[in-house]
């Protein structure tokens, strides 16, 4: 969100009245239509619930004058008084909590905060696909608490953020689930369902009623800000068919078919040269057409407006407003079409049935809300009460989920966990032991605030502090005065990284190292204390600490995200041995040189003729500091294959009439092809032995990954194809299953961008351990 800012009168006289409107709404209960106490709402079908959605909607349009129906094409439509219809607000966030980002939530009433959750890219670190369900099912069980209290003018969520974090300067990278395309699908189904009020498997959303809407964002190809001279207004991203089939496009897809999201966010940029929210064959043809996707569709904010005013794609702000609503956009976040669609209208641009269309859409989502069936307080959700609202299920959910993100990636000679008994002092130095940089961006008002210092006080009665630099920035690192002070403790633990000075929206980083001189004071601190340090570090986006991970000194290190309202609680207790790590990287962690790879270029595959190395651990073939899936635990894990239900699948007898082609040596066959039936007949079962050989308990996410015995351009180098996370006592083994279907965990894209299944032998891996499977074409 966050675009460009348009100063014209007539917005300002809008804006203030709107707020004069929203002040009224906030303090007199939850806005709704089809109010029962009013007499003529009996006479109007759209108030009727028990017809069926489409026949209300279409009664409700019927109604509604031209300037109406205009009017309720921006996030903030007004009320319609005349038809019983209340004003509505489509633009909230809810990226990890209830946020003050966004125009639909007041905190202004009796709920004055909301749980904060961890950033994502934290809470994607712990493989847990449940977990990510009960944060989402919070989340909108919160929202429904906010707006009974009469402090929401909208129930439509501007989230998850799913875009692959395919280049580590990205300043929003932050806000997502990583870099792999199938984390990022099962994250937004799990996040979307539980949020919506659906089960975690799916299906159960009782005539489409939804508690919130979510809307997966941003569509599509979407993961530059503002980097050496281009900004994410005008940037036009080249993307291959391939990359779009196997990368950009999976996390998308999978949040509307499985996930069943009823929002999605059209992105700024342009792919191809054109303007995403004017893409018909992106937004009509693939969402709604090949997906399915049943639900409205927002701009983000301002990127109609940009389409004429920066981008110079419609020649006329009538074009634009053509281009988007023939496209299959629904909403603007903005006042473009507020302005604009009238006067379209009269130059033959577009048709009502154009603006009919986008209505629809828009007035389905509210009824299905449960925004047109009277007093909410009688209704399905009228009984989520203000104390549902960081309710201590929730606080606890916060901090289960910043312990099982948070990542060890270093231990040497097990310096961590330190003795409780044995800590008789303790030094905390950095500028993010003391501060807000817990929480990230599209934050909220936590419920409470405690941080890293004040976590590990609670542990070591003798603890002093000493911030290092003033900022995160560290331009004036008192290296002196910690290190005199370090001299005299038994431990020090350093909280050092980024916060969102050096990386948020409108915001890429152009390096990849630590700020200032950041790097060395931590060395400094490590070469004056007396053991080994531990070194915490909070950031979205990976960093190059390649001189912490060679230093003998800094025998620890944990990487904690953001990690929300109770991160520094879940890290003293992670320090102190309360609790086991066991999250694992969902990124690449890259060397500081990989800036040479200039952030534009979209390709995630290798091209070894100009030494450009690819991107992401699907494609990247060069150095890293740290690998996707890395992560250390206070105990170890081994893997063993226990069965296979086949290891040898042959295509050419199940498909004796369909097209085998050849790619130099390799043979493949096209998946659409095989058809649903033929790809759900070949799945496989494979059962994977875990075993705790360690002394603690722990929970381990198990990563199952597919690797081509033949390597040619489509095949990445690995992919990830399963995860789960397991609980194991001391000593414990436990078997977990995957199913496999080769149509989706052995196919890769084609140059055309069509996924084609290739013969030979794939091996699955686990941890060390590799099991092959053979396709015979």
């Amino acid at each position: 969100m966050g675009g460009i800012h348009i100063h014209r009168p007539l917005i300002s006289i809008i804006i203030i009245l709107l707020t004069e409107f929203l002040v009224f709404a906030y303090s007199n209960g939850p806005p709704y239509s089809c109010d029962s106490s009013n007499p003529s709402t009996k006479s109007f079908p759209f108030c009727d619930a028990k017809l069926p959605i489409n026949n209300r909607v279409r009664d409700l349009i019927s109604r509604l004058t031209l300037d109406e129906k205009i009017s309720q094409l921006v996030n903030g439509a007004p009320a319609i008084p005349r038809l019983n219809i209340s004003a509505y607000e489509w633009w909230s966030e809810a990226l990890h909590g209830v946020s003050r980002h966004g125009k639909g939530i007041s905190f202004n009433g009796s709920i004055s905060s909301s749980t904060m959750f961890p950033q994502i890219i934290l809470t994607a670190a712990s493989f847990d696909a449940s977990l990510w369900y009960q944060i989402g099912q919070a989340i909108g069980e919160e929202a429904r608490g906010i707006y009974n209290a009469g402090q929401a003018m909208g129930m439509t969520f501007w989230a998850p953020n799913i875009n692959v974090f395919r280049d580590p300067r990205w300043g929003r990278g932050q806000e997502t689930p990583g870099e792999d395309p199938l984390v990022a699908g099962i994250y937004a189904v799990s996040y979307v369902r539980g949020i919506q009020g659906d089960s975690f498997e799916g299906g159960q959303l009782k005539d489409g009623h939804l508690k919130a809407s979510a809307c997966c964002k941003h569509f599509t190809a979407h993961d530059l800000d503002n980097w050496n001279g281009y900004d994410r207004y005008m940037f036009d991203a080249n993307v291959t068919k391939q990359d779009l089939a196997d990368t950009y496009q999976p996390p998308f897809k999978t949040c509307v078919q499985e996930g069943q999201a009823s929002g999605i966010m059209c992105a700024y940029n342009r792919i191809n040269g054109v303007p995403n929210c004017a893409d018909y064959d992106l937004l009509t043809k693939t969402v709604r057409g090949d997906w399915s996707f049943n639900g409205y569709i927002a701009s983000d904010c301002d990127a109609v407006a940009i389409i004429h005013d920066n981008q110079g794609y419609a020649k006329l702000p009538e074009d634009a407003v053509a281009d988007v609503l023939k496209a299959g956009m629904d909403v603007n976040c903005g006042s473009y079409l507020g302005e604009y669609t009238k006067s379209a209208l009269q130059k033959k641009k577009v048709l009502e049935s154009d603006i009919d269309r986008a209505l629809s859409n828009l007035f389905s989502i509210r009824i299905r809300l449960g925004l047109f069936n009277g007093d909410p307080s009688k209704q399905e959700f009228g009984n989520i009460g203000s104390d549902h609202v960081c309710s201590q299920k929730h606080q606890d959910l916060a901090l289960e989920a910043a312990k099982n993100g948070i990542v060890l990636l270093k231990n040497s000679a097990n310096l961590l966990p330190l003795s409780k008994m044995k800590t008789g002092s303790l030094a905390v130095i950095g500028p993010n032991a003391d501060s807000h940089t817990l929480l990230g961006n599209y934050e909220g008002f936590p419920c409470k605030n405690v941080s890293v210092l004040q976590a590990l006080q609670s542990y070591v009665n003798h603890t002093m502090y000493h911030h290092g630099c003033s900022f995160v920035n560290c331009t004036d690192a008192a290296i002196d005065e910690v290190v005199h002070l370090v001299k005299e403790v038994d431990y020090v633990v350093l909280i050092m990284g980024l916060d969102q000075t050096q990386e948020r929206e409108k915001h890429d980083r152009t390096d990849l190292e630590l700020p200032g001189n950041q790097e060395n004071l931590i060395t400094s601190v490590a070469q004056a204390a007396k053991s080994p340090v531990i070194l915490v570090l909070m950031c979205g986006g990976p960093v190059d600490i390649s001189f912490a991970k060679d230093n003998p000194k800094i025998g620890s290190i944990l990487w904690a995200g953001y990690p929300g309202e109770a991160g520094g609680t879940a890290l003293a207790e992670i320090i102190y041995g309360d609790h086991n790590p066991g999250g694992r990287l969902p990124v690449t962690w890259y060397p500081k040189d990989f800036i040479k790879v200039p952030m534009t270029d979209m390709r995630m595959r290798p091209e070894p003729s100009t030494g450009y190395p690819g991107r992401t651990y699907r494609f990247y073939n060069g150095t890293k500091v740290f690998e996707f899936g890395f992560g250390l635990s206070y105990t170890n894990y081994s893997y063993s294959f226990v069965s296979v239900s086949q290891n040898k699948i042959f295509l050419n007898s199940l498909l004796p009439n369909k097209a085998v082609q050849n790619s130099g040596q390799i043979r493949f066959l096209s998946v659409s092809e095989l058809g649903t039936k033929l790809c759900d007949s070949m799945k496989l079962s494979v059962s994977v032995r875990v075993e705790n050989h360690g002394e603690m308990d722990g929970k381990h996410p198990v990563l199952l990954f597919v690797k081509w015995d033949k390597l040619s351009n489509r095949n990445p180098l690995k992919k990830l194809v399963g995860f789960k996370r397991v609980s194991l006592s001391a000593g414990q083994n436990v078997e977990i299953e995957f199913v496999l279907n080769p149509c989706d965990h052995f196919s890769t894209a084609d140059e055309d961008g069509l996924m084609v299944i290739q013969e030979g032998t794939h091996y699955l891996l686990v941890g060390d351990k590799e099991y092959p499977i053979t396709l015979v074409l």
